[in-house]
């Protein structure tokens, strides 16, 4: 009894972590590939991972929860943009990511943008749909605000 016991909780817990398993692309070209072929609309995080408070509280209160990972597998795929002052990315990486900075008129961050990609002869282009950045609330208010862009 003890064994099965222990054996439910270890797979509860796996479950549990399993669900949290989120993967998150750098490179958009790839991200958007797979975009088109799920039908799934791009979540871009424009984050500043090792300066950005905002940014690492969104991680926390959101990204890094149960709920958001059920959601976000459903229904986005994830897209990290990262603007770091101590690290240094790779130069076509910090590249891509300065572009797309310019490209969504990023003045502050977190800014999340939800897009639609299609491509045309090899180049992408990008259907906003709508941004959004921190919301108080958690997880689901997130959620609830982030569905309403979606929606529309």
């Amino acid at each position: 009894m003890k064994k099965s016991i222990i054996l439910t909780v270890m797979v509860l817990f796996a479950l549990a972590a399993r669900s949290q398993d989120l993967k998150w692309y750098t490179d958009v070209k790839e991200a958007s590939e797979l975009s088109i072929k799920t039908k799934k609309p791009l979540m871009m995080f424009f984050t500043g991972s090792d300066w950005c408070g905002w940014c690492n509280k969104l991680q926390k209160e959101v990204f890094k929860t149960a709920d958001f990972a059920k959601w976000a597998n459903e229904n986005v795929i994830l897209v990290e943009l990262d603007f770091p002052k101590r690290k240094q990315l790779e130069p076509e990486l910090a590249k891509q990511n300065n572009d797309l900075g310019q490209m969504f008129a990023i003045r502050g961050y977190p800014t999340v943008w939800l897009v639609t990609p299609s491509k045309n002869n090899e180049q992408f282009a990008f259907e906003r749909l709508g941004s959004i950045g921190y919301v108080y609330g958690g997880a689901q208010e997130w959620i609830k605000q982030t569905n309403v862009i979606l929606k529309k």
